[in-house]
């Protein structure tokens, strides 16, 4: 169970739209793990439903491509596009 303040992986990254279905982020997080980054410690996790914090930062391979994102919010729900990009700040350079 997540703490306070905190939300599962697979529900923000769906919040983040990163994947179309809860279920798609579950299922990659399970098959190719994710890295999270929080308070300087770096581990690799195969959980959904591992926490993410504000601040943490979040970093996967999808599509040939890798984003590392840093978690600026937690978000209240799956809204439109300009919603989900407010929940973080990408870590690289866009394409």
């Amino acid at each position: 169970m997540p703490e306070e303040g905190s939300l599962r992986l697979d529900i923000w990254l769906w919040r983040a739209r990163f994947f179309k279905t809860r279920a798609l982020a579950t299922a990659h997080v399970r098959g190719r793990g994710v890295r999270l980054s929080h308070l300087g410690q770096t581990r690799k996790t195969d959980k959904p439903g591992a926490s993410v914090n504000v601040g943490d930062v979040v970093t996967f391979g999808k599509a040939e491509r890798i984003y590392s994102v840093e978690v600026l919010d937690l978000g209240e729900r799956r809204g439109p596009a300009e919603e989900a990009r407010a929940l973080y700040r990408p870590l690289e350079a866009e394409p």
